[in-house]
């Protein structure tokens, strides 16, 4: 799959989520088979530009592969700044959010609420792949509720406007993230153009991304909330897609391995005490794939004020399993 110039490695792509994809993680994924890593949403607010907390959300010092920056707003010439300002920071790919459901973010008319108003959408689009001269790309929703799909039109919109890929969520924003994610939108947007389109939403098997790929026609998958805890995934869904065979289980050396590196990484990035803190719901995660810890264990986790008690405590947690029982088993092999 290409975006604009831009030859990915494969068709798998990690998703831009609030508060997770940040530059360790994106990097984690990128080397365990995610052929594009998007980063966390960043505002297009001037005012905000130069906040450290916005600095960090697109920091790309060391990123492996594309640098790719995902912006939100509801200004055409805020977003067209916006995007010009992160591509002068290296930013290869923009990507605009128009598929966040986050009642924060529409309560602004911003994210998937920008749907409702295509005017303002054609708009934003122009301005922003006008304003730069890389490949702008846009995440988008179903649409707003169940009785007004538009992605179809959303999306010619896009073509029309320059966009390079179109990635949809199989679910409106009324939806948010419950119920099951539909595809047949999807698949009738991969009809009606001929951009890249990227399918997202429960992902959570090798198997079912070999469906939603065939289903639907798309492009390549988009993988969010199914690589948390579990940045291997994508390894495994390579596998799956080339083989048609499951990858042999990933063994807890490796697990406890990939883990220790990701909080070593994040203590690095944000620095001691918030690299302590922003650990903690990875490190939940990770043992969310291999069973529940004793809630003293986990509580005593997650009450670590520094990065060595926390790495230390982490590392002892693996104790608890037996590392001779399958994965798939894990939950019922923890050692009280």
């Amino acid at each position: 799959m290409k975006i604009g110039p831009y030859q990915l490695p494969n068709n798998l792509v990690l998703a831009p989520m609030a508060g997770i994809t940040d530059r360790p993680f994106r990097n984690l994924c990128k080397h365990n088979g995610a052929g594009l890593a998007i980063s966390e949403m960043v505002a297009s607010n001037p005012a905000l530009r130069q906040h450290k907390r916005t600095l960090l959300k697109a920091d790309h010092s060391g990123e492996v592969g594309l640098r790719a920056v995902q912006i939100l707003g509801t200004s055409p010439e805020q977003m067209a700044e916006a995007a010009l300002f992160n591509a002068q920071r290296g930013a290869q790919i923009i990507d605009i959010n128009m598929g966040c459901p986050a009642k924060k973010v529409c309560s602004v008319a911003a994210g998937s609420a920008l749907m409702r108003d295509e005017k303002l959408v054609k708009n934003i689009l122009h301005k922003v792949v006008q304003a730069v001269n890389i490949p702008v790309t846009l995440k988008i929703r179903t649409g707003w509720d169940k009785n007004s799909r538009n992605a179809v039109n959303i999306a010619q919109l896009a073509e029309q406007s320059g966009i390079a890929a179109l990635t949809v969520h199989g679910r409106t924003r009324a939806c948010a993230f419950k119920g099951a994610a539909e595809y047949d939108t999807i698949k009738a947007v991969k009809k009606a153009v001929s951009i890249p389109v990227i399918a997202n939403g429960d992902i959570t098997t090798v198997e079912k991304a070999r469906y939603v790929l065939d289903y639907t026609s798309a492009d390549a998958i988009m993988i969010g909330r199914a690589a948390q805890g579990r940045p291997w995934f994508f390894n495994e869904i390579l596998h799956y897609l080339q083989t048609g065979e499951r990858a042999i289980q990933t063994d807890l050396n490796k697990i406890k391995n990939t883990l220790i590196l990701h909080l070593q990484e994040l203590h690095l990035f944000y620095g001691a005490l918030n690299g302590v803190r922003i650990s903690r719901k990875h490190i939940g995660w990770y043992f969310d794939h291999l069973g529940s810890l004793p809630p003293a264990i986990k509580k005593t986790i997650y009450q670590a004020n520094s990065p060595e008690i926390q790495l230390a405590l982490v590392s002892s947690a693996f104790d608890l399993f037996d590392k001779t029982m399958p994965l798939k088993h894990a939950s019922n092999a923890i050692k009280y």
